[in-house]
């Protein structure tokens, strides 16, 4: 584990002082009883904190409302309280976690306004002690974004996995670190570390950065350096012990994996051990059985011989243990909600995240501890690791930020520049039978088709930049039939048709998907030379007879469709690889297109 000590940071209580001297936060009597160490200050709080504040430590939680105080009845069901705010000081949360649907993530101001007051909310509440919140986030970049533009966009994983630079890794995550951190959230969990070896996987996909575990496992321990080192932001690797070969999604059901212990070494455990030796601060658990790992039929977020055995023993990781969101079907179908929290931290976790019970959950932990069940030190210890790296991460010193200082920081004009950048080296020429690309736009009629309303008009406009005239025809993810004949209708008299597809490949959740291929055969018949690109996973050609020109992006994130554009028009020769294989549609053994295999440099 190569995190710095606490031992080595020193003046921790100073910071605090000058913080609250500043009037940055309330200033209280409690304050001033933080010894002068950082090891001092965990231990002096840790002494000083109830069994109540003590457990709420442990839960980290969504809450309703684009600002701290204002109340939002959504809050209530769950909570029994209204405001952000209270709830923060009802359980004395260790932790929230920010999402769209939550309101939580506007823009930056309004994300910074809220860290502000949910951090004036924890350092304020009637206690002996002052922790400030872990404000979290799944910013993962490409297809799990949650704060969008004027942040810094990028293509997510499996893009920059085809990209092969761990350079543009760690870049990635370090521009993504410092703008979050500037909107006061000071984790992201990210990055994910699964090792994508099914292409049916329905939950992971293209969240991983490759189905070759040295590959995933060079870019993971690239992006805990760039989030951590340079974004001073805790990384979370997840979903331990690994969500790469499952057919089942854990949000709505209970995934088993079927690898032997041997195949976990080879294939599963390679990112994790990478991202411990980097000294991730976080890891997140998996909603899924691994009989050779656990035979006992728990999901390991709720096994021992995973969590406690496995990584904390066997692998030696010292960090944080944290589960993954404890409302998805994959781990609430053995027990009730009250229990698996119970189950979850005996089993080795340290934070639960989202319980969607949380008065039971929380009494139910308290009752634990009352009982013997959970020990008091095994609490403490808990704790212990929860308030150190608070301190390590800067956030006992500094837990406020600075709203006028985001324009300095979020969306800087080099930092889009150098998401460009990065982009650009990303796109994969799978196919190009016909060397239609580069295509000569300049003056050309270009019907631009397929998949996300959004996405084609960005892919439209940048073929527009280039010269060409475009028409749009959007048909989404299902189209009907209706939508595919106005699309070949639209294509007649065209020089060039660019159709977009997303998951393509993916029937077996809905036959509606089957409409893509049928529009792409569809326009492949007019004879207009047909230009496919897969903007989310790249799987889609093995579906897609015919195709005579395929490019993947990896991403619907507009960096990646722009990169595409100035493909397609020549601007930017394709320099990706295939981070992945892609086998035929019959036989999953057999390999269509080769890891490696890329058109262009």
């Amino acid at each position: 584990m190569s995190r710095p000590s606490v031992t080595r940071r020193t003046a921790i209580a100073g910071a605090v002082a000058a913080t609250l001297a500043a009037g940055a936060l309330p200033a209280t009597s409690a304050g001033a009883a933080v010894p002068a160490g950082p090891n001092g200050w965990v231990t002096s709080t840790i002494a000083r904190m109830t069994l109540e504040e003590r457990v709420g430590q442990l839960f980290v939680q969504n809450v309703y409302g684009s600002d701290a105080t204002t109340p939002d009845a959504r809050n209530l069901p769950l909570y029994g309280v209204a405001s952000p705010a209270e709830v923060v000081q009802k359980y004395h949360l260790g932790g929230v976690i920010y999402f769209a649907w939550t309101d939580s993530v506007q823009n930056p101001p309004q994300i910074a306004g809220l860290s502000n007051g949910l951090q004036t909310a924890a350092l304020t509440q009637t206690s002996k002690v002052k922790v400030p919140l872990g404000i979290s986030v799944d910013q993962e970049q490409g297809v799990v974004t949650r704060i969008g533009p004027p942040a810094t966009q990028f293509p997510g994983s499996m893009a920059l996995g085809a990209g092969r630079s761990t350079e543009d890794a760690r870049t990635a995550a370090a521009i993504t670190g410092q703008e979050l951190r500037a909107m006061g959230i000071n984790t992201d969990f990210a990055p994910v570390s699964d090792v994508n070896v099914n292409p049916l996987n329905p939950v992971i996909g293209t969240r991983s950065f490759s189905s070759n575990p040295q590959l995933a496992a060079e870019m993971v321990a690239a992006q805990v350096q760039g989030y951590q080192e340079d974004g001073k932001v805790s990384a979370s690797a997840k979903h331990f012990p690994g969500h790469g070969d499952t057919a089942t999604d854990s949000h709505v059901a209970f995934p088993i994996i079927t690898h032997t212990r041997e195949e976990w070494e080879r294939l599963d455990a390679p990112p994790f051990k990478a991202a411990i030796a980097k000294g991730i601060d976080m890891i997140m658990t998996a909603h899924l059985s691994f009989p050779a790992l656990d035979d006992s039929g728990n999901p390991a977020t709720l096994s021992k011989p995973i969590l406690t055995d496995l990584l904390r023993n066997e692998l030696g990781y010292k960090g944080i243990i944290i589960t993954d969101a404890l409302n998805m079907q994959g781990v609430r179908d053995l027990y009730g909600d009250a229990e698996v929290a119970v189950r979850a931290l005996e089993a080795g976790a340290d934070q639960l995240l989202m319980t969607p019970a949380m008065d039971e959950a929380y009494a139910a932990v308290i009752g634990a501890v009352k009982s013997g069940r959970i020990s008091q030190a095994s609490l403490n210890a808990k704790v212990r690791r929860v308030l150190e790296l608070k301190v390590e991460r800067g956030i006992v010193a500094n837990p406020m930020v600075d709203p006028a200082a985001l324009d300095s920081v979020v969306g800087t004009a080099d930092h889009l520049a150098t998401a460009d950048a990065v982009s650009n080296r990303t796109t994969t020429l799978v196919k190009n039978d016909d060397s239609v690309l580069p295509l000569a736009t300049s003056g050309k009629n270009i019907l631009v088709t397929g998949y996300g309303v959004t996405t084609t008009q960005i892919l439209a406009d940048g073929l527009t930049q280039a010269g060409a005239a475009t028409t749009v025809n959007q048909t989404g993810t299902s189209p009907t039939d209706a939508q595919i004949a106005s699309a070949v209708a639209s294509a007649q008299g065209k020089d060039a048709v660019v159709v977009t597809t997303m998951k393509a490949w993916d029937t077996a959740v809905t036959d509606k998907r089957a409409g893509q291929q049928k529009l792409v055969k569809a326009l492949q018949d007019t004879g207009i030379p047909v230009i496919v690109v897969a903007t989310r996973d790249p799987y889609d050609i093995a579906y897609l007879p015919g195709t005579a020109t395929y490019l993947a992006t990896y991403s619907y994130s507009p960096v990646a469709i722009q990169a595409v554009a100035k493909v397609i028009s020549g601007q930017v020769t394709p320099s990706g690889k295939l981070p992945v294989d892609i086998p035929t549609k019959d036989d999953p053994n057999t390999v269509l297109y080769p890891f490696g295999h890329g058109l262009g440099n």
